[in-house]
């Protein structure tokens, strides 16, 4: 061989070696697609990182996260969503809210997506099949549908007078339509006239409160949101400044002073979505990991705040109690 040609030769073995060694030493990359404001959604990160972790991947150490968050504003996700394809993410993570997953799949059918919320996937068209969603996307989810209508029926165990409640849900969410609907008709046999109420923004919560006060409810019924969920501390605090008692999601309301609370842990559902993150990133494909159902659903009483509003509440309830904080 010609010492020009060795050289060639040898030049292109050099490049292909230190390709490979590129290749072996990337990083994978997490586009981390958030409805609500991350400085609110911090535990769940937490948690996310946690079951990441048991897949061997830990932050800052051999992967890394691109954030966007919509800040409660539901129309930039899919902008957002697309700024992550533009970006090459590995894989998109749509945690909190369907919205984000909806805009995150109609943004690529070729990056894996795993979503973490509380909705039915079918049901929203995420997927088509639960055992075998195909395609690029799957995640972990409660089927929250029945929910409102068993917190309905939790209020009316809690307060027996109950006959006025309002349920208070946020706008453009297919998902709190269908739950509402079928809360109604659970409504009507528990003896309940249930008033439906939609908000945009923060300040229409502060009006609905003042609204329900206005119309003498008995209780208020929440239907799960990242717009709800961020700024929990101020939902507790009007439902206390109009004292009126109020069922939430999750026990983080409960644990920020709110009444009590009946549904699935926010911070399980991270942690098994970090899990399938992992998974994915190990070479596994969405398409053939089954959509995760949380079966575990918690009940909540605040017995401090029970008290200041007057209320009794019943061994019978208390039996039922998961967690009795206060």
């Amino acid at each position: 061989m010609k010492r020009r040609d060795f050289l060639s030769t040898a030049g292109v073995a050099a490049a292909w070696s230190l390709t490979a060694k590129a290749q072996e030493r990337r990083i994978p990359t997490i586009g981390y697609l958030y409805a609500g404001s991350l400085a609110e959604g911090q535990d769940n990160l937490e948690a996310f990182c946690k079951g990441l972790s048991e897949t061997g991947y830990v932050a800052g150490q051999n992967v890394t996260f691109v954030f966007r968050e919509a800040k409660d504003d539901l129309a930039l996700l899919p902008e957002l969503a697309r700024d992550l394809v533009r970006r090459q993410v590995d894989v998109i993570l749509a945690p909190g809210n369907g919205a984000a997953a909806v805009a995150a799949k109609a943004a690529t059918a070729t990056i894996p997506i795993v979503f973490s919320n509380a909705g039915n996937p079918m049901g929203s068209g995420l997927v088509t099949s639960l055992s075998h969603p195909g395609g690029n996307i799957t995640g972990i989810a409660d089927f929250g549908i029945e929910l409102s209508a068993k917190r309905l029926e939790l209020l009316k165990l809690l307060i027996p007078a109950a006959s006025k409640v309002a349920v208070l849900a946020a706008r453009k969410q297919p998902q709190a339509e269908r739950e509402i609907a079928n809360a109604q008709e659970h409504a009507r046999s528990l003896g309940i006239d249930m008033v439906a109420h939609w908000v945009s923004t923060v300040e229409d919560i502060d009006a609905a409160f003042a609204a329900f006060a206005q119309k003498r409810v008995d209780a208020v019924c929440l239907v799960t949101h990242v717009l709800f969920f961020g700024h929990r501390e101020r939902v507790v605090g009007l439902a206390a400044r109009y004292r009126l008692p109020t069922v939430y999601p999750f026990i983080q309301y409960t644990q920020s002073g709110g009444l009590m609370s009946y549904g699935s842990s926010v911070m399980e559902r991270a942690y098994q979505a970090g899990v399938y993150v992992g998974l994915i990133l190990n070479g596994r494909r969405p398409g053939d990991l089954p959509v995760r159902r949380l079966t575990k659903f918690e009940l909540a009483i605040n017995m401090t705040t029970a008290k200041s509003l007057g209320l009794t509440v019943s061994a019978r309830f208390l039996a039922l109690a998961d967690k009795v904080i206060g």
